[in-house]
């Protein structure tokens, strides 16, 4: 692999991940574009950030393109696959679950330019460039991507002391099944989504409400779940999607990932649950992004 791939190879990564969605399809996105990196005339390259920049965000918008009805025919709510990242990874909030949530409303040519121009501070010429628009379409998209994020996800800074105590209060008593702590934790609105695809029991639809979510957590914490009683499961607090999430494990295998979101009191707003196991590989391989 060229120094030039070692370089850029994390940035690759990070585009890729946050216009698909999906660590998978981003990693094959990334490769694509190093196999067309190497089959290059480099002499004709002036910039290879931008070159290959270039490459992956149009293999990563193809992509998008092609699977959009699956995911509109997908079992129950469509979640993004979860990564393991670092109290380092840059713009935290670009790879929070709620964020990819509200991206997936976007077309791909509005993800693509926000992903760029908003999270990566590339020039509308350079994003013109990459996406082969005219500077002028990538002006109105930007401004039609940058409205509706800011419509669909305002954002609430929860210092990273205040993520871990919720975190690790919200692990006890759901455990434990003390629903009074859960509903001090949860904003009155709060909303859970669980992501099994068809393939684990999840429920099929946003549970809506502190209610209604607290009882169903502490529930479910009694429950025997795809074969592994609670006695067999295993949870850690790590860094899922640039903040505090948790890790469920059970029978040698990660069984599901949950992520929070906050109001602007610090209680958890929105909470997402991926259990669908084809989307637990990256979580499962414990490399962190």
């Amino acid at each position: 692999m060229t120094s030039a791939s070692d370089d850029y190879r994390n940035l690759l990564f990070a585009v890729a991940y946050r216009i698909l969605g999906s660590a998978s399809d981003a990693e094959d996105a990334v490769q694509d574009a190093w196999l067309r990196w190497s089959a290059a005339d480099r002499s004709d390259v002036s910039d290879p950030k931008a070159y290959l920049t270039r490459i992956v965000t149009n293999v990563a918008m193809d992509h998008l393109r092609s699977t959009r009805r699956r995911r509109e025919t997908y079992v129950g709510p469509w979640l993004t696959e979860p990564i393991l990242t670092t109290a380092e990874t840059a713009d935290a909030d670009s790879v929070s679950m709620a964020m990819l949530v509200v991206l997936e409303s976007l077309s791909p040519l509005e993800r693509a330019v926000f992903v760029l121009r908003e999270v990566f501070d590339f020039g509308y010429a350079e994003i013109a460039a990459a996406v082969e628009r005219s500077e002028a379409a990538v002006r109105q998209a930007a401004h039609r991507a940058r409205e509706h994020v800011q419509a669909r996800r305002p954002r609430f800074e929860t210092d990273r002391a205040r993520q871990r105590d919720v975190t690790d209060r919200f692990l006890a008593a759901a455990a434990g099944g003390d629903i009074n702590t859960l509903m001090e934790l949860l904003a009155p609105d709060v909303t859970l989504w669980t992501d099994g695809g068809g393939k684990v029991r999840q429920a099929l639809r946003p549970v809506l409400g502190a209610p209604k979510v607290a009882t169903w957590l502490a529930a479910v914490a009694q429950t025997t779940y795809e074969g592994v009683t609670p006695a067999e499961m295993s949870v850690a607090v790590a860094e899922v999607n640039g903040g505090f999430g948790l890790v469920f494990t059970g029978a040698g295998r990660v069984i599901s990932t949950l992520t929070f979101s906050y109001d602007a009191t610090g209680r958890i707003v929105d909470i997402h649950n991926v259990a669908n196991p084809d989307k637990l590989r990256a979580i499962a391989s414990g490399i962190p992004h």
